[in-house]
């Protein structure tokens, strides 16, 4: 299982602190060569990343994930350089799930040439962040796209040949109202021009991540986050509408149709180990219970890779808190026999008492879709 981070946004996104740096549309040939050149060097690193930690991959999960930032801002090259290295270190592919995040204006205006050049690299899954089709609140994003540029990214994948498409969404923004949420959805679930739904549903609620244009808007008085009650009845909306189109709620914020739950994804929600490659990556080895990471340093990466690593040992007590907190949020939930072991008898009696867990009839015990808004709280009773 293998996590790839890519460090370049055109701009960023208002809510949004993930480790990026700019890398802005070319407005002369000097800055497209200068632009060429730092994506060549990103891609040397990398590739010399994944020779010096292919003895940590595994095939356990056979997935390949590129994020970011905004990978599809990278030319083929650099994909071609990861791959080509990926199989010199043995872990090449062809992969079972192989996911790339894409930005819609960047498919719009690349076309289905970059689309196919990805899919012969071995790509399976593409995953697209819409987050919304009101463009007044895309705008409040400082997304790059509009409604219209999302609807046409979507028919430019789809007639290149992908078969497995994820839309991300957003919603409890305080200038959101319900009828836009539902008409959200409802473009949502019509964004085909084939007229299929889309395979895979991510919808998260906005918060304000520390170091986001977000957070500074709202130290300075210039932004109020939605109500509680107002992203409550937005989630419910997200509950009722996907479930009647036919989607498995699986995890707390994904959604898919029979057959197309996130590989790649779930493997986290299990704790499995996963390693993970670029600037701002993190890794995880279930053995020795080892967090890993790349520091938030683009130069730094590119100068040497393998002298930007941070590291923690992770003692029994977190990584039972983890596998709770992870496993929890998902459909298929936990163990209620190893849960039982971990934490409190009267707890998980009275957990289960009152529904804030229920059993599965397979010896495990989840939180019930109706309680999944506020399974951090009874998350936090458990552990």
């Amino acid at each position: 299982m293998i996590y790839v981070h890519i460090p370049f946004c055109r701009s960023f996104c208002t809510y949004c602190d993930f480790y990026s740096e700019v890398a802005a549309k070319c407005r002369n040939a000097e800055d497209a060569v200068r632009q060429e050149e730092l994506f060549r060097q990103f891609a040397e690193s990398l590739a010399a990343e994944a020779g010096m930690r292919g003895q940590e991959m595994t095939d356990e999960v056979n997935t390949l994930y590129i994020g970011g930032g905004t990978p599809s801002v990278l030319p083929l090259s650099v994909f071609e350089r990861l791959m080509k290295a990926l199989k010199d270190s043995g872990h090449g592919g062809p992969f079972d799930e192989f996911t790339v995040e894409v930005n819609p204006e960047d498919i719009a205006e690349k076309g289905e040439a970059y689309v196919e050049g990805l899919l012969d690299l071995g790509v399976n899954r593409i995953s697209m962040g819409v987050q919304s089709f009101d463009d007044g609140i895309l705008r409040f994003m400082n997304r790059r796209h509009d409604s219209s540029v999302a609807k046409k990214a979507y028919s430019v994948l789809e007639n290149a040949g992908v078969r497995n498409i994820s839309i991300d969404l957003i919603f409890g923004l305080p200038q959101l109202s319900d009828q836009q949420w539902k008409e959200t959805l409802e473009r949502a679930l019509d964004i085909s021009e084939r007229g299929m739904l889309p395979h895979h549903i991510s919808s998260y609620q906005l918060s304000v991540e520390p170091g986001s244009m977000l957070a500074r808007l709202v130290e300075k008085g210039r932004f109020e986050e939605a109500s509680e009650e107002l992203c409550e009845r937005q989630y419910a909306v997200l509950c009722e509408t996907l479930a009647t189109a036919g989607y498995r709620h699986y995890e707390i914020s994904n959604f898919a149709r029979p057959g197309y739950e996130a590989r790649h994804n779930s493997a986290y929600w299990k704790h499995l180990p996963y390693v993970g490659l670029g600037p701002g990556a993190h890794s995880f080895d279930s053995a020795s219970l080892r967090r890993q990471w790349n520091k938030d340093d683009l130069a730094a990466y590119i100068a040497d890779p393998s002298g930007c690593i941070g590291y923690e040992e992770l003692d029994e007590e977190q990584i039972v808190l983890e596998k709770i907190m992870l496993g929890l949020r998902t459909a298929d939930g936990i163990d209620e026999g190893w849960l039982a072991g971990h934490c409190e008898k009267e707890t998980l009696a009275r957990a289960l008492a009152g529904g804030s867990l229920i059993r599965s009839g397979d010896g495990r015990v989840r939180i019930p879709e109706d309680r999944f808004f506020v399974s951090d709280a009874i998350i936090a009773e458990l552990v």
